[in-house]
């Protein structure tokens, strides 16, 4: 009896031992689940309350460096950018800024050319990067790209250089012309003379401001406020009306053909000012008794048809290193010729913002000393032509053919105009 007792008492006690120890435990495992890991420093825990919300609205590139310069935060922008790598901030300079902030709490900013990622043209990426203390421990790095602006700015700069150049020339020209006049009193025939010029010189300075105005027109005004379907066999016939004269002084052939009635969007002033400039180009730069050609024809695209308008000359052309530049603003492949003819050397930029803004595009193929073609490319009045007939001509998807790269190639159907 008493040593069934004695078990039972160990056993008792065996029990409370274990119990004891699991509570032990328990507590134990608690307390280092409560304890912060190395880890768990460096987690969003760590922002204070909002900043996290704030920094994702931002639209600059954030980070956010602790004490040991590791990433705490960082938006999507900054990788983009290529600013964090790692875990860590890959700029040195603003490695720099940040540790100086974080050691005498001022406010820094400084603007950098980083190279740009994923380029191997050494293109630099303009940064404004502005750095301050987030609380005690933390430091709060932004960065604004400012290359876009940057570009902007030189654009600005030599658009302003270039039209004091361009308005600079006649209105000096217009200055020495009237004190020639006036030296020239008792010189009929040379104030004659003069006042020829003169009137040369006014027109060409007429011709500039008014290219501007239309070029700043097309640049702001949405074209598509007051579109309209145009009918493309109108605005050859202008196009060709409006250079008529110049091309019969040259001798030059101008012959229209191409597909009939068809149709395209958009703004009817802006799309006739865009052709009449092509044709207008082709005639002042081309030989006397050449050829100048306009055809139109409809060309299938994935996004829905297109209407391809091509005017072809048999001038001088352009050389392959000019081709990348005939289209930017006061450009101009010729210079003395350009002042021959009065160009301005904003014909051609008008031409593509108004492609651009009506949603197509123009190209061009040029060989040197045989001529060259421009190919302007916009959507068809789609509208339009569900409500024409269905047995109108169409461009074989499978044909191939260079249509605009040889500018002997005969016209389908012209209509010659003296």
């Amino acid at each position: 009896m008493d040593v069934n007792a004695a078990v039972a008492a160990a056993a008792a006690i065996a029990g409370l031992c274990t119990g004891v120890i699991a509570m032990l435990a328990f507590r134990w495992s608690e307390r280092d689940q409560r304890r912060p890991t190395r880890t768990s420093l460096h987690t969003d825990a760590v922002l204070p309350p909002g900043v996290d919300t704030v920094l994702s609205v931002l639209r600059s590139s954030a980070v956010v460096l602790d004490e040991s310069d590791s990433v705490v935060k960082a938006s999507s922008a900054a990788y983009a950018l290529g600013l964090v790598r790692g875990g860590k901030l890959a700029v040195e300079p603003m490695l720099h800024m940040a540790r100086d902030t974080r050691r005498d709490g001022e406010i820094r900013q400084v603007e950098l050319d980083l190279p740009r990622r994923g380029t191997g043209r050494g293109e630099a990426l303009a940064v404004s990067a502005r750095v301050a203390p987030l609380g005690s421990r933390l430091v709060l790095l932004l960065v604004e790209d400012l290359t876009e602006a940057r570009r902007i700015e030189a654009v600005r700069r030599d658009f302003v250089a270039n039209v004091s150049h361009e308005l600079k020339t006649p209105t000096g020209a217009l200055s020495l012309l009237s004190e020639a006049v006036m030296d020239a009193s008792d010189d009929p025939e040379a104030v004659s003379r003069f006042a020829g010029r003169m009137q040369i010189e006014a027109t060409r300075l007429t011709n500039l401001v008014q290219e501007l105005i239309d070029l700043s027109r097309v640049q702001n005004d949405d074209p598509l406020e007051d579109a309209e379907p145009v009918r493309v066999d109108e605005l050859v016939a202008e196009a060709i009306d409006r250079s008529r004269h110049p091309a019969s002084t040259k001798q030059i052939t101008m012959a229209a053909g191409g597909t009939a009635d068809l149709h395209i969007w958009g703004n009817r002033g802006q799309l006739a000012a865009a052709l009449g400039n092509l044709v207008e180009n082709a005639v002042n730069y081309s030989p006397a008794r050449t050829r100048v050609g306009i055809s139109a024809r409809r060309v299938p695209a994935p996004g829905g048809d297109l209407i391809e308008i091509a005017v072809t000359d048999q001038g001088i052309g352009i050389s392959e290193k000019d081709r990348e530049r005939v289209f930017e603003r006061f450009y101009r492949v010729d210079p003395a010729r350009s002042r021959a003819t009065g160009g301005t050397g904003l014909g051609l930029a008008i031409v593509k913002h108004v492609a651009a803004s009506h949603g197509g595009e123009v190209t061009v193929w040029s060989s040197e000393g045989q001529g060259s073609t421009f190919t302007l490319r916009l959507p068809e009045a789609g509208a339009v032509r569900d409500r024409t007939s269905t047995g109108q001509d169409r461009v074989d998807e499978d044909d191939d053919r260079p249509y605009d790269t040889d500018p002997n190639t005969e016209i389908p159907a012209p209509e010659v105009l003296p």
